[in-house]
């Protein structure tokens, strides 16, 4: 398998950004409620980056890159076991369900957003 340089900095790009704007909403969200923001939020955008007609290099920058950072599915695993662990299974059932819901209703809602700014264009 070939990997174009160029692809691999686009990515890079993206990651980088996506990890800095992970780092701040952890610092403006406290807890668990900023594992939920950012995997709604990036689900979202996932779901409009890959319905848009958005070119490749775009999807990479920003789909794979930026959303593959920013989100961050196996911290959600994690605080889940461990609320779980900790008694709080009521709370961890609740993040859970929110985390997954709010992420499938993002890509949803991503995807309509994404395929409207198609239609526009």
């Amino acid at each position: 398998m070939t990997v174009e340089f160029g692809a691999l900095m686009l990515v890079a790009l993206g990651g980088a950004a996506g990890a800095m704007a992970r780092h701040a909403v952890g610092f403006a969200v406290d807890g668990r409620r900023s594992l939920l923001a950012v995997n709604v939020l990036g689900s979202l955008l996932l779901g409009a980056t890959l319905a848009a007609p958005v070119g490749s290099r775009a999807a990479l920058t920003i789909g794979t890159g930026f959303c593959g950072a920013f989100t961050t599915f196996s911290s959600f695993a994690v605080e889940t076991v461990v609320a779980a662990e900790q008694g709080d299974r009521r709370d961890a059932v609740l993040f859970a369900v929110l985390t997954l819901v709010g992420a499938v209703a993002g890509v949803v809602l991503g995807s309509a957003i994404g395929g409207a700014v198609g239609t526009l264009v």
